[in-house]
């Protein structure tokens, strides 16, 4: 299978080639290597892609690059690259936020139709939900973003929708539930919290803590991933979650200090905008029309990004 995978060098792109390679799969993996966060940690995730012979990486912006050429040939085409981070998406920041992960996701969408692709996964995410009561949050609710990156998600979103319902295009749209696990991104919340505990350093914590959220282990999302392109599924929109209850910061960070052993030195601060208090995935239509079940807990997972951490900061 000749398989395109877009922000390859991220923490879902890297983690998802992995599996493809390991499957068999010829995989070109693009990154444009931003600089939204260090390029050594990029290069640090596909050290062992790199040692595959079934695995090319192309360094390029999706905005630059022959698209139409490049996927030629291809038969499915996992769209994971985008410009994320919901705090950092105001203002002139914005402009980004639609190149990257608009204007990107059309070109790229234009040239899948154009090379007949069988099957297009694009990487979603609950923050198009936006400030909801109404949980767990089903894929038939309300979308209403609070955030310039939700809005930019939605909108990508619904042009893989567009491409499906006018050109056939065989899109599946995944809408991710804080993702984390090895190489999650140093924005994130666990990256920044397990970080700050092993070195004795302060944890800032924006709100009161009880904020909560549906954690979701990397290998459940990149298993979504292979579950959604092997399905004759198309034009279709799936939550991407755990199917544990929901899990406040407070007692996630505490979780973190049993892993660890270490005790956290807990800084609350306002609460920032955009940022929704709960979120909460219904996976029913995942499970029944895809098969999916999340099988790792919050504290395995929060356990292997520890170690994560320890070995890629020499903690």
């Amino acid at each position: 299978m000749q398989t395109v995978v877009t922000g390859a060098a991220g923490f879902i792109g890297s983690r998802l080639s992995e599996r493809l390679v390991s499957e068999g799969h010829q995989v070109l993996g693009i990154d444009c290597f931003s600089d939204y966060y260090s390029r050594r940690l990029k290069e640090f995730n596909l050290r062992h892609l790199k040692e595959r012979e079934n695995f090319t990486l192309l360094e390029g912006d999706l905005l630059d690059l022959d698209l139409p050429e490049i996927l030629q040939g291809m038969d499915w085409v996992f769209h994971q690259a985008a410009q994320a981070g919901v705090r950092a998406s105001w203002g002139e920041e914005f402009s980004i936020y639609s190149s990257s992960n608009i204007l990107a996701t059309q070109q790229l969408l234009d040239a899948a139709r154009e090379a007949g692709i069988a099957k297009f996964i694009y990487a979603s995410s609950s923050s198009v939900y936006g400030e909801t009561d109404d949980l767990p949050m089903r894929e038939e609710g309300r979308t209403r973003p609070v955030s310039p990156y939700g809005v930019s998600k939605l909108a990508a979103e619904n042009l893989c929708q567009l491409y499906y319902h006018n050109f056939g295009l065989p899109v599946i749209s995944l809408r991710y539930f804080t993702v984390f696990g090895e190489r999650q991104r140093p924005d994130m919340a666990f990256h920044i919290f397990i970080k700050a505990v092993l070195s004795g350093e302060k944890i800032t914590i924006f709100g009161d803590g009880e904020q909560s959220r549906s954690f979701t282990y990397i290998d459940d999302v990149v298993e979504a991933n292979l579950l959604a392109a092997e399905s004759r599924l198309k034009g279709e929109i799936f939550n991407i979650g755990s199917s544990k209850k929901r899990t406040t910061l407070n007692q996630a960070i505490a979780l973190i200090e049993d892993i660890t052993g270490e005790k956290a030195t807990r800084v609350y601060q306002s609460r920032v905008r955009g940022d929704v208090r709960h979120t909460s995935a219904d996976l029913s239509r995942a499970q029944k029309l895809l098969g999916f079940s999340p099988e790792v807990d919050l504290a395995a997972g929060l356990a292997a990004e520890v170690a994560y951490i320890k070995e890629v900061y020499r903690l």
